[in-house]
């Protein structure tokens, strides 16, 4: 007696065995979001709960906690909805909305009382984060270590400001560190940083720590900012956009995280202000 093997195309009890055909995510090229929803959720580093990140209407990135919740518990301050992969802060006139994180967040104090429901919810994220904790599997982030380390490393800011687009903007990680957010074939994220040698640099210079609109004005001092205005317009698109040149020469490529820019506050951001140059420096803008 002699064993039977399955042919390939079938299972081991002569079923017949279904493939299905591996679909690219796509953007369709009316959303108003080029982000792909793939990848988006990560964890809050103050409480370590999921969180899922959208975009806003002026393309800054929000927050959101991943459950809907119930609209009627719901202050109307804190309900958010989303339509076409952008997050708009009302509510859609449905059952259901969703909340920033930050309401939520056992971490971040509140000024005014959420209400019980939601007060009762931020209880049950403090007991989930204590177990967490207690049984190793999440360290809190320290503000003040991360605080101390960039104030330590003057010649390279943890966080820089880049001066780009007639703005300024507080980068999340170091220049050499900013990666690229465009999704590649194999669908993961692009492992290319942003800065390339081969393209024209910007300079470190010093320059007044001078207020944007519609912000406080602060006493007269200057601050380390990474300049890009002596770049072309293309370079500083490049880099707001955060990519790389291979995927900044091809915009249909998709996007498979937000750009870490945050729009930079002198009164908000005190703790990344540097008032010396790196050590290391142009004195002009470089150029290939």
């Amino acid at each position: 007696m002699h064993p039977t093997t399955a042919s390939a195309g079938c299972h081991w009890d002569g079923s017949p065995r279904t493939a299905y055909p591996r679909r690219p995510l796509r953007v369709a090229a009316t959303s108003p979001s080029r982000l792909l929803r793939t990848g988006q959720s990560g964890r809050c580093r103050q409480c370590g709960h999921r969180i899922d990140w959208y975009q806003r209407a002026d393309q800054r990135p929000i927050a959101l906690h991943p459950t809907e919740l119930d609209t009627s518990q719901t202050p109307a301050s804190y309900r958010w909805h989303l339509s076409g992969g952008i997050a708009h802060p009302h509510s859609d006139g449905s059952a259901w909305c969703r909340i920033p994180h930050d309401v939520l967040c056992p971490e971040h104090a509140l000024t005014t009382p959420p209400g019980p429901y939601l007060e009762s919810l931020r209880r049950q994220l403090a007991v989930r984060t204590r177990r967490l904790i207690d049984t190793g599997q999440f360290t809190p982030a320290s503000s003040a270590v991360c605080e101390a380390a960039s104030r330590s490393r003057r010649d390279r800011p943890v966080r820089p400001v880049v001066q780009m687009l007639l703005g300024r903007y507080l980068a999340d990680a170091p220049l050499d560190a900013i990666r690229c957010v465009a999704q590649t074939r194999q669908r993961h994220r692009c492992p290319q940083p942003v800065l390339d040698p081969s393209r024209p640099r910007g300079a470190w210079t010093l320059l007044p720590a001078t207020p944007q609109r519609g912000q406080l004005t602060l006493p007269a001092t200057l601050m380390a900012v990474y300049d890009l205005s002596c770049v072309p317009y293309a370079e500083q698109l490049r880099w707001r956009t955060q990519r790389c040149p291979t995927h900044a020469a091809t915009p249909g490529a998709a996007d498979l995280a937000l750009a870490g820019w945050q729009i930079f506050d002198p009164l908000l951001h005190t703790a990344h202000l540097h008032t010396r140059l790196p050590h290391t420096r142009p004195t002009r803008c470089e150029e290939t």
